[in-house]
């Protein structure tokens, strides 16, 4: 017989979820908004710690600017999950039916609270809220409230992360260190890239890791090239380059991690590319500090590449925030890093950062990358592993 579960399975304190509702109706009182929709899992699993992949379908919780209740609107399968994963008392589900409108529930939970005619936001910037349940709310509260878009409210707060939080980041940083290992070691002749794909996940979760929200991105001869993973599986060749970028993930929080491997004889241009690319990721990273702005660290990056002669073959962006993702995404955006962002790094924000040159003339993709947490004297890499290239020859 299974053990009843009647204590909530939360990977934080209660307190820290009740200093994080309390900062989040701060913002909504500084923003003169009455309530919030939160659309977002990401919203969900930060202020409540609810775990789900319910997201998919219409679910929403209502924070007010005071102190009523958090209440959850999700449908029956997630009722048990919402009950165990968080600190969420109030759960209301709506059910499948022909001509089922939630948006129609939702106001009546609205109504309940008196936010008839008030000002309220609502998170659009997420997955989390499709166009067809956005029209539905839209038709469902025309007239009867003001809504404006809240994304920033509690993805602001997420930015910076608690002694908690950064536990279990670097927890799934050294994660990434196990897996990327275990994939440079498959990197052979005749095998297929697929394969290391495999060896990775596996490595992920025999340490105790996630399935990652995404990837991994593990592409072999031209495919090196891409930024994106495509599908297909390709033999690795007796000379040949595989790129490899991952999230390994620790309780939903994400670390990146990116080389690119050379298998076979290393040439003198993959060997001059990865010079460029370790003097740029080395530049990177001391850029990263506090009170400094998010685009210094993408100055630095275009500084090295263009004065060596690869402005033509870098990408126009260098990095980006992480945290705790779902699907289909382990990127934490915004805000990404590009030249001229000019939100000041500060002490708990994490941040992945990438130095990638394609050479599509000459077929030659050369990559690095690592995380790091701004610290109040700096920043701390959180990879273990040391600034070289990667080969198996």
């Amino acid at each position: 017989m299974v053990e009843e579960k009647t204590v909530p399975e939360l990977h934080f304190s209660r307190n820290e979820f009740a200093q994080r509702i309390t900062n989040a109706r701060k913002v909504l009182k500084n923003k003169k908004l009455d309530a919030l929709l939160v659309f977002s899992q990401e919203s969900h699993y930060y202020l409540t710690g609810f775990d789900t992949a319910g997201y998919v379908f219409f679910q929403c919780a209502v924070i007010t600017a005071d102190e009523q209740p958090v209440t959850l609107l999700t449908r029956r399968p997630d009722l048990q999950q919402a009950k165990e994963t968080s600190v969420i008392l109030d759960i209301r589900v709506w059910y499948d039916a022909e001509g089922a409108n939630p948006a129609n529930e939702l106001r009546d939970i609205l109504s309940e609270k008196g936010l008839a005619g008030c000002r309220i936001g609502i998170e659009l910037n997420t997955y989390g809220l499709t166009g067809l349940s956005y029209d539905r709310v839209l038709n469902a509260l025309e007239n009867w409230c003001t809504l404006e878009d809240a994304s920033d409210v509690v993805r602001g707060l997420r930015l910076i992360k608690s002694p908690a939080e950064l536990e279990y980041v670097r927890k799934a940083a050294q994660i990434s260190d196990a897996a990327l290992l275990d994939m440079i070691q498959t990197c052979h002749p005749n095998t297929l890239d697929t394969m290391v794909t495999g060896a990775g996940l596996n490595a992920m979760l025999s340490n105790g890791g996630d399935v990652p929200p995404a990837g991994p991105l593990v592409n072999c001869g031209r495919r090196a090239l891409y930024g994106r993973s495509v599908t297909g599986s390709h033999a690795i060749k007796d000379e040949d380059q595989v790129t490899i970028e991952f999230a390994s993930s620790y309780l939903r929080y994400t670390t990146c991690i990116m080389r690119t491997v050379v298998v076979g004889a290393v040439s003198s241009i993959q060997r001059e590319m990865f010079n460029v690319v370790s003097d740029a990721i080395m530049a990177m990273t001391e850029a990263a500090a506090p009170n400094k702005p998010l685009g210094n660290i993408d100055d630095a990056h275009r500084k090295v590449f263009d004065e060596a002669g690869h402005n033509v073959h870098r990408f126009s962006a260098c990095g980006y925030s992480l945290g705790a993702t779902f699907r289909p995404s382990w990127m934490d955006v915004p805000p990404m890093i590009y030249s001229g962002n000019p939100l000041l790094c500060e002490p708990g924000m994490v941040f992945f950062l990438h130095a990638m040159l394609a050479n599509t003339d000459a077929g030659y993709a050369m990559s690095f990358g690592h995380t790091l947490v701004i610290t109040d004297n700096g920043r701390e890499v959180l990879s273990g592993l040391p600034i070289e290239l990667a080969s198996n020859s």
